[in-house]
């Protein structure tokens, strides 16, 4: 097992279609890295097309972790993620590579880099149950929202409303320890990191985020989301589990159920997935410690991005020598 001091971390995150995933593999590929996938959709196996999940062809012949182990009635949550994450990054630390933990969950990154402690929050699973329950009433989903946002405000923020099972983990933690978890989350991050890390965020001109958001969407659909969808459906993946909750695969669960036409589907898709990059971008901001870089500062030149990214790593000793890089 590596020292703290060892343990060695690069962390490239971002707004959902910024382009993450490209760069990742790029940069892995420079400094003999590994990624370990930071996404709470790509895990699941037979979630390809909604989930933009990196085909094996633009990997590269770089290892990419925490992909296709999951099956889609499965259920997947921070803490879990936190033990597969930790175990991947020890691995790819002894075997001589550094880590690059690449996804747009914040939430993820953050219970990671921090080593959030989870314990206070086992919770009663009858108040879980009654709240579960509460959930699938028609008004349900509004009414826990409200419930969180009179004892928490701050969570949300970055919760939506939609993410029922985060909404129930915040009212539930409240129950239990009479403190918000959004507090509870940022004193967790106060902690010093068993890492030495840097922290990359990914970020483009709103206006240009929002377009290609919309031409990936766009693109989903041509590539077979639909039918994508309908195979789940025959695989027995329901509206309320953990997996279906992914933008893309509730609303056109919603469509093949006949509860609103396919153009309605689509356009909420993009609504909605341009919402979530904007509560993204909400979290990376609270988040300490950022390297922020804007596509449109390096005139969209990939090079001069990775060339930053590997001065940012030799200063802070994160890099092997120089002979044992790859590129």
């Amino acid at each position: 097992m590596k020292e703290a001091a060892d343990k060695k971390l690069v962390i490239l995150t971002g707004p959902t279609a910024v382009g993450k995933s490209a760069l990742a593999v790029a940069l892995a590929r420079r400094i003999n890295g590994e990624i370990i996938s930071a996404d709470s959709m790509q895990v699941y196996r037979h979630m390809d097309i909604g989930s933009a999940k990196i085909r094996p062809e633009e990997m590269g012949g770089v290892p990419h972790h925490l992909i296709d182990v999951l099956e889609p009635t499965e259920e997947f949550h921070v803490v879990l993620f936190q033990q597969m994450a930790k175990k991947a990054i020890d691995e790819v630390l002894n075997r001589g590579h550094i880590p690059v933990l690449t996804g747009g969950t914040g939430f993820y990154i953050q219970a990671v880099l921090y080593d959030i402690d989870f314990t206070d929050n086992d919770g009663d699973a009858s108040f879980r149950a009654r709240l579960e329950e509460t959930a699938q009433t028609a008004e349900g989903k509004a009414a826990l929202y409200e419930r969180l946002r009179s004892v928490d405000p701050e969570s949300c923020e970055v919760i939506h409303t939609n993410n029922v099972k985060r909404v129930i983990r915040a009212i539930e933690f409240y129950q239990k320890t009479g403190k918000k978890i959004s507090r509870h989350n940022q004193e967790q991050q106060q902690k010093a990191s068993p890492y030495r890390f840097a922290y990359f965020v990914l970020n483009d001109d709103r206006a240009k985020l929002y377009q290609q958001i919309d031409r990936r969407v766009d693109h989903m659909l041509e590539q077979g989301l639909v039918a994508e969808v309908e195979g789940l459906k025959a695989m027995g993946c329901t509206r309320d589990m953990v997996s279906m909750q992914g933008l893309g695969y509730k609303e056109i669960l919603d469509y093949l159920s006949g509860e609103r036409s396919l153009p309605e589907a689509v356009e909420l898709i993009k609504r909605d997935t341009r919402h979530f990059a904007k509560r993204q971008l909400t979290w990376f901001r609270r988040e300490k410690e950022v390297l922020w870089i804007d596509k449109q500062d390096f005139d969209y030149n990939s090079q001069q991005i990775l060339d930053y990214m590997t001065e940012e790593l030799d200063n802070r000793k994160i890099l092997p020598e120089k002979e044992q890089r790859r590129g």
